[in-house]
């Protein structure tokens, strides 16, 4: 059975998001993935606070960004690290269907 990562998220309007990660067969710490995601979470939470409004497709696209530079800085064929972050992406994006969601409900997408 593959191993999942439970992680829980705090947004800004006080929801709580509750997801079960699929980890990649090779992940080396499930620990050390958690605090990586909760550093890049809290930076950009620090960062919308202190510059204010920004639209959430420009987040997405900066991440988005930031995945293909990381990306590209592994020393090994494109198609090999293009690959595996595909797989990452789809396989990460596919826990959101099974978020369980508690307290308010505010924003915009």
């Amino acid at each position: 059975m593959a191993k999942t990562l439970p992680f829980t998220a705090h947004t800004q309007t006080g929801a709580v998001l509750d997801f079960s990660f699929p980890l990649h067969k090779d992940t080396a710490s499930p620990m050390r993935v958690s605090q990586l995601v909760n550093t890049l979470l809290g930076a950009l939470d620090r960062d919308v606070r202190t510059l204010g409004e920004t639209a959430n497709g420009d987040i997405l696209q900066a991440l988005a960004m930031a995945l293909a530079v990381r990306t590209a800085m592994i020393p090994a064929p494109a198609l090999t690290t293009t690959a595996m972050a595909h797989q990452l992406v789809d396989e990460a994006l596919g826990a959101v269907e099974g978020v369980v969601r508690s307290g308010p409900d505010s924003g915009t997408a």
